[in-house]
């Protein structure tokens, strides 16, 4: 058995970016084709003076968006029993989250753990809040998902979140952390003398589970308002479009080697927001002005995570927070 777990481990090392790549070449080549049957549809859109200032609108509201992500990645840290700087922790993920575009799909997540480490955050810490702020992002998306698109979304999203809270009980994360020690362990090939006291959650994580949901509302409403910019939207819709924007997140989110998610999300929502009753009650978008939409609004927030990035770089340049951070003592109990 261990000799056959062997050979699949060895085969699955060698072929797997061949697999990715596959996946990732017949998620563009549905796109591709896509974007050809439609392109007249799409060649055909106007886009009006009102309709920039709404994807402006919607880019400040993005960029806000991956600031509070960097936030909640601190609150984590914090919780953890490392806290840091929030603004040191909002840097790093601004100037790491770009790195999600390039192959593998997995080099901001190592960024962050690695800027942990260097500023004395043992690996296990590291790697859990990482780990953590992914499964509440999931969660969040999971539940804002189910919140409006199928019907009774109330008790779908109710089941969501139980199932986020049992992810994240402290419990079965204390099980997690000593996975991460034993794997700490071995990468450093050394044992330690004396048991480490181990940093546990002695409560659920709602602080950073109720920030990862507004922060994916907010980006929600970013997709929102750049359907705005081409195509007029009722009050009514907005949820819906929040909870087709988190399902298309979501998948393209949690597949593997997709960078960015790019082509999984706009195939995702492009579907569903053309299938009856899924916009409005009585009205959908055509296919053209649906790929019109997701199209403008990954523009839109490639803008946003570059100029993050930017501006996260230029106030490390000008602070040296980022290659100084203080840690934050937590308050001793008397």
């Amino acid at each position: 058995m261990d000799q056959r777990w062997s050979w699949i481990k060895q085969l699955w090392t060698s072929y797997k970016a061949v697999f990715f790549a596959g996946l990732l070449m017949a998620v563009l080549a549905f796109l591709g084709k896509a974007l050809f049957e439609h392109w007249q549809a799409i060649a055909a859109i106007q886009i009006t003076l009102s309709a920039w200032a709404s994807v402006a609108i919607a880019t400040g509201i993005t960029l806000f968006a991956f600031t509070g992500t960097g936030w909640v990645w601190g609150w984590i840290l914090e919780d953890l029993g490392h806290p840091v700087s929030n603004v040191w922790a909002t840097q790093i993920y601004l100037t790491t989250n770009i790195a999600k575009y390039l192959p593998s799909n997995l080099l901001h997540l190592y960024g962050r753990t690695l800027a942990a480490q260097n500023i004395g955050i043992p690996l296990t810490a590291a790697s859990l809040s990482v780990i953590l702020d992914t499964l509440l992002m999931i969660s969040a998306g999971l539940i804002l998902g189910l919140l409006s698109v199928p019907r009774g979304g109330l008790w779908t999203a109710g089941l969501g979140l139980l199932a986020a809270l049992i992810i994240v009980h402290p419990r079965i994360l204390r099980f997690l952390i000593r996975r991460l020690s034993q794997l700490g362990a071995v990468i450093s090939k050394s044992k330690p003398k004396r048991k480490a006291k181990p940093f546990l959650l002695k409560h659920y994580p709602w602080r950073p589970l109720l920030g990862e949901i507004s922060i994916i509302v907010l980006r929600g409403l970013g997709f929102a308002l750049t359907v705005q910019a081409l195509t007029p939207v009722e009050i009514e819709a907005i949820p819906r479009l929040i909870s087709i924007f988190s399902i298309g997140w979501l998948l393209g989110f949690v597949t593997p080697g997709v960078p960015g998610g790019v082509g999984v999300f706009e195939l995702t929502v492009c579907q569903l927001m053309i299938r009856p009753g899924v916009l409005t009650e009585t009205s959908t978008l055509s296919y053209g002005l649906a790929l019109g939409s997701v199209a403008l609004y990954r523009l839109m927030n490639t803008l946003a995570e570059a100029l993050g990035a930017g501006l996260a770089w230029l106030d490390t340049k000008q602070s040296q927070t980022a290659t100084a951070p203080i840690l934050r003592s937590n308050p001793k109990k008397p």
